[in-house]
């Protein structure tokens, strides 16, 4: 079952998620949810829980037809520098410029409850991050220098304007 995608100015984006504490077939049935809302979303590679208003600490992607689920995952090392325009499914049609580590060390559980460690560099680094930060109520726009926030905040208050002036399509599901 695909979930509505929380956007920009839902409390649930900014409060801390829960750590998961039993991976069980409840667990692995959200991460498959998750991974239908990712795909419904058709511009997403990533997604939180917090995202579709679960605060557990999970995350899914896929790079390159290769989905995978992190459960609990923390940054344990981090390294260099690496400037990327930066998107949000949670922050729709906005992309700014971000500063991050270009090089991350990730440790978490896999849906089996294995720990894993994932390195990502570059796109996939920022992914990894972009995403943990999801779990910490960190933003977007709290990664930004003031004067980047600033505009950032007018162009979106901008593309929601344009997008409410829009009819809205209604999206038929056929079974």
């Amino acid at each position: 079952m695909a979930y509505e995608i929380r956007t920009f100015g839902d409390p649930v984006l900014k409060a801390e998620a829960s750590a998961v504490t039993e991976i069980n077939g409840k667990i692995a049935r959200l991460v498959d949810d998750m991974f239908e809302t990712l795909y419904e979303s058709d511009s997403g590679i990533a997604l939180a829980a917090p995202q579709i208003g679960v605060q557990k600490q999970i995350v899914v992607w896929d790079l390159d037809d290769a989905p995978m689920a992190i459960i609990n995952p923390v940054v344990i090392e981090s390294d260099g520098e690496f400037v990327y325009t930066e998107g949000c499914l949670s922050l729709p049609d906005l992309f700014v410029e971000i500063l991050r580590p270009n090089h991350v060390l990730v440790r978490g559980l896999d849906i089996d409850g294995n720990e894993v460690e994932i390195e990502g560099s570059e796109l996939m680094g920022r992914v990894l991050q972009h995403e943990i930060d999801h779990l910490h109520g960190v933003l977007m726009f709290d990664r930004m220098t003031p004067d980047q926030r600033k505009a950032a905040m007018a162009e979106y208050r901008k593309l929601q304007e344009t997008t409410a002036a829009k009819p809205q399509r209604r999206r038929l599901r056929l079974l």
